[in-house]
């Protein structure tokens, strides 16, 4: 799974990131300071399993820590977006390119208000963040529709006289951004668009469709960073003015400190809790206690960063994803080298047994005979869905 983090530039996507994947890329209060894609692993948090057979787990792709699997979802942080970059302005059409294959996106913006449209800093409060969501919306639905518009008279004469279905025709040629036709036929539902008379379709139709497309097809949640120098008012106001659309408060400079303190053992301190403790040997500077004072009192008031809930939010409610475990064992919950709950897989919701069975291996799922609930053991049928936490035993011919 790949997970995009967009947005102008200097809103503090590149600290996201790095307090995401711990990874130093370079951060500046300047624009296009990211040029070309940085990709890092992260990681979204399940209750592991295993205690309920009074064991520890063998985890393979996914460590487990106290009782909790991180499970990997890898990061595209991409140069910042700024106004006209469906046009080519800025790092515009590399930008857009970047982004084909992601799932999903985490929309960084700047909170405090105090950066330009084109990325500049500026006084806080001088600028509305509620217009940066809309403007990256604008400029990847311009993207999307010029692709769209490509030689279409032509391509739409094959739907309007030959019976060609218009949704087949729009997904060969969006193939690249991973939309499907049921994302069409959703878009065309939310637009009311008549899908037997496509040339009729006005530019601005064709814009909405693409709106609706990447609401379908990239699924978007917005990241409120640098909450740590905004006011709880400026948040129920982004939220307000862009409903429905979710909004998660963040502060991405806070979260990476915190999280290099502990990786240099001056702290003790989990992802996503609302405290910290410092280490009883730790030398602190008096500037480093001033600081963790300072985060200390923000966590007091947000009860957290928000760094790894924003992520956490894209995944489980906005790409609907759950996790389920794969074993060959159903009563041990092995694999066949004897590891107890090795690999956690994050499937879509509604993924059927026999589709489970593909993403482990194409031979098991081209052998698929059954799968077994690890839980019940009840034989499960190919067309079975499961659900969220459960283990899996797969039968195969092969």
């Amino acid at each position: 799974m790949e997970v995009g983090l967009v947005g102008k530039p200097n809103v503090g996507k590149s600290t996201l990131f790095n307090a995401l994947t711990l990874l130093d890329v370079p951060v500046a209060p300047y624009p296009f300071t990211t040029i070309d894609p940085n990709r890092g692993q992260s990681y979204i948090r399940k209750p592991c399993p295993h205690g309920e057979k009074g064991t520890s787990c063998t985890p393979g792709n996914s460590p487990c820590v106290a009782g909790v699997r991180r499970i990997p979802v890898t990061l595209v942080d991409v140069a910042g977006l700024v106004p006209g970059a469906h046009e080519g302005k800025g790092l515009g059409n590399k930008f857009l390119d970047d982004l084909r294959a992601v799932n999903g996106f985490l929309n960084v913006v700047d909170l405090s208000g105090a950066t330009t449209p084109e990325g500049q800093l500026a006084a806080p409060h001088s600028n509305d963040p509620s217009v940066e969501v809309r403007f990256l919306e604008e400029e990847m639905s311009l993207w999307v529709a010029d692709i769209l518009g490509r030689q279409w008279d032509r391509a739409m004469r094959g739907v309007e006289l030959q019976g060609d279905r218009v949704e087949e025709v729009l997904a060969e040629r969006l193939t690249g951004l991973s939309i499907t036709p049921r994302d069409i036929l959703f878009a065309l539902r939310a637009t009311g668009l008549d899908p037997a008379r496509p040339s009729l379709w006005s530019p601005e139709q064709k814009v909405a469709l693409s709106v609706q497309l990447l609401r379908a097809a990239k699924p978007r949640l917005i990241v409120a960073n640098k909450s740590d120098h905004s006011v709880t008012e400026d948040l129920e106001h982004l939220r307000d003015a862009v409903h429905p659309l979710s909004v998660q408060a963040a502060s991405a400079d806070l979260e990476l400190t915190l999280r290099k303190a502990t990786k240099a053992h001056l702290i003790d301190y989990e992802p996503g809790s609302d405290h910290f403790t410092i280490d009883p040997g730790a030398s602190l500077s008096a500037r480093q206690r001033e600081a963790l004072d300072r985060i200390a009192e923000y966590l007091r008031q947000w009860k957290t960063t928000g760094v790894i809930e924003s992520l956490e939010r894209l995944v489980f409610e906005g790409l609907h994803r759950i996790a389920v475990f794969p074993v060959e064992d159903e009563g041990r919950w092995t694999d066949g080298k004897g590891r107890v709950l090795p690999d956690a897989h994050l499937v879509p919701a509604g993924t059927t047994a026999r589709q489970l069975a593909y993403i482990v291996h194409t031979d098991l799922g081209e052998g698929f005979v059954r799968a077994i609930d690890g839980r019940t053991h009840r034989a499960l049928s190919a067309d079975h869905e499961l659900h969220d936490g459960d283990v899996v035993s797969i039968v195969s011919r092969k």
